[in-house]
This record gives structure tokens, sequence and C-alpha cells, in this order.
């Protein structure tokens, strides 16, 4: 991590607190999440109807309604975070309760987050990543985005475009943002994280790479690119900073790292993030792969249809994604 990068970005955050006066004890840590450590997802029934909000109290557990209990909660986790702590607390005792269960084998599982305002990515991010290129690690992070419409279910389809032929994966940690944050310290950046979830940033390398100049966005942004799930699980409830993080293809192991090996760790990354563009509730950050990627192979292996994509990061769960044409 670059020493002066962070100490101005830290400078920067200071002033910018220090002339809204709000350094100082009287600051008030808001909490999102000591009183739900929950598991949210968004699903619907097998036999069809509205999109609902709920919540596992375990990975492949039950799922708690909420949203269907109280007309007053949102369906969709992006609403559901702008409302703030209020809301939370309401989710909160409807989770205590657990009235209306809906079995894990009735419910379709949608991504967890939808119709969130940005998904930014960050390339270059694991050592492992940048040993398989021989690369020297990054003095400074390299963000790239997704188009928000590219995210799918954690058991949807990844549909491959006739236009490429080099489609591969990318098993990544991803934050959640809970609450809005411009300019922030990375000792404040906790207070502004709702979760985290798992998600492939499915890649066409010969348009990332030799198409469109060079630029990243349409190689990483075409339809279904995004798997994202099953679930988003609070802060609370992981330690992001040591996680293993796999991924397999038709069975075969092809990445397995740590989130250790993060080079610019998630504090600095958001922070750093949030001296260029505000973060809304919802926003979602990809923050890197682990070694393994196709591309890297010798030889180089890409992603065709009838494969199976497994992702998985412990304690938060196991996208499945089965490739079609």
């Amino acid at each position: 991590m670059s020493i002066n990068l962070n100490s101005v970005a830290v400078h920067l955050c200071s002033q910018l607190l220090r002339s809204k006066n709000l350094l100082g004890s009287s600051v008030r840590r808001f909490s999102l999440t000591s009183k739900s450590n929950m598991r949210y997802v968004q699903y619907k029934n097998k036999n069809g109807g509205n999109q609902y909000l709920g919540a596992q109290l375990s990975i492949g557990g039950d799922i708690v309604d909420i949203s269907s209990v109280d007309s007053s909660i949102p369906n969709n986790l992006v609403e559901f975070l702008k409302l703030g702590q209020s809301t939370y607390e309401k989710a909160r005792r409807i989770i205590a309760d657990s009235k209306s269960i809906t079995p894990i084998a009735d419910a379709i599982f949608l991504p967890p987050v939808t119709n969130g305002d940005k998904v930014v990515c960050v390339g270059l991010n694991y050592k492992g990543h940048c040993d398989e290129q021989k690369l020297a690690y990054p003095k400074e992070p390299m963000f790239f985005s997704k188009f928000s419409s590219v995210v799918v279910g954690p058991f949807d389809n990844v549909i491959i475009p006739p236009i490429t032929n080099q489609v591969d994966w990318e098993v990544e940690l991803a934050v959640v943002i809970g609450r809005q944050a411009k300019a922030i310290r990375p000792d404040q950046v906790q207070d502004h994280i709702f979760g985290y979830t798992v998600a492939q940033d499915i890649s066409a390398r010969d348009w990332q790479k030799s198409r469109n100049n060079g630029q990243f966005l349409l190689g990483k942004s075409m339809d279904t690119f995004c798997p994202l799930g099953p679930a988003v699980v609070t802060r609370s409830k992981v330690d992001p900073s040591d996680l293993a993080i796999k991924s397999w293809v038709n069975g075969v192991l092809k990445q397995s790292g740590n989130t250790s090996e993060l080079i610019f760790k998630i504090d600095f990354l958001v922070s750093y993030l949030s001296q260029i563009v505000t973060l809304y509730p919802g926003d979602i950050i990809l923050t890197g792969t682990p070694a393994g990627v196709g591309v890297h192979r010798n030889p180089q292996e890409f992603l065709k249809p009838g494969d199976v994509l497994e992702s998985e990061i412990e304690g938060i769960g196991r996208l499945k994604n089965t490739i079609s044409g």
C-alpha cells in the first residue's frame, strides 16, 4: 500500500470533516448491523408471484420472510438499506419471531442486491494474481466498473454471446455498501458497510484486452457477467480479512486463495474510492480475484456452453452457474 497515497486520503477526509465540524468526541457511531447479524436474500416462490426480502439464519437454511410479513418493509435490499435503522429494527423483530418461513426447496434465489447505483471492481488486488502474470504489486488500486444491469442470481445461467470465445472466471469477495459515504477515513469505513457476498467477475478476455481499445468496460459488462449471492452476510458475522476463496469448473478446482492476500485492504479501498465518488446504499465493490484464472493458464482455458462454474467464499456461500450459449 502506498503510504503517501493513504496519507493524502486521510488528510483530505480530515480537512473535510473539520470544515463541517464533525470531528471530535461528539460524533455518534451509527451501527448498521449490531442488531441484525443475518444473511439477507431476495427470492421468489417457485409457484410464482412477487419478489420478497428475507433472511437465512445459516448457510442453506430456510428463509425467514421479512417483506411479506410487514408491508412497510421493501422487498428490495437497496430500498431497505435506504430506510435506515428503524427499518432494520423492524426486520430484527420479524426475524426473532420467525413466524413466516419459506422452505429453501420452495424458493428461487435472486441476486441479493438489484437496482443498485454502481458495480465497482478492483484489478490486480491479490498477490497470487499478480504473481501468475509476473507483475509487480501495484502502488495504488486499479478501479474499473461493470454495468449494474449485468448482475444475475447465484444459480442463474451465464450466457456467452456470439461475439466472444474467450470467456473467463474470477471469483471475488464483494462489499455491499449500507450507508452513503463520501470522503470518509479508513477507520470510518466499517460504519458504512452493510455486508459481504460472493461475486463472479465474468470476463470476455478478447474484449477486455484487445478490443474496445483496451478499455475494460465492454469485456466485463456483457449480459449475465456478474453472478452474485446467494446472500449478503452482515458485516458483524464475518471477518473478511481471512477467508478461503475458491472456484471450480466442472468440479475441477481452478482458484484457491485467501482474502489475506489482498494487496489493498477493504477499509483502504472504500475510503480511497469515497474520495472520488459518493457511495450509496446497495453499491457493490468487487475486491479482486486470486490466482488461477483461465487466461493465465498454460494452455489457456476458457468457459464453453455446458460448463458448470462454482464459486465459494468461506462463511458466505457458494454460487453455481451453468454456462450457456
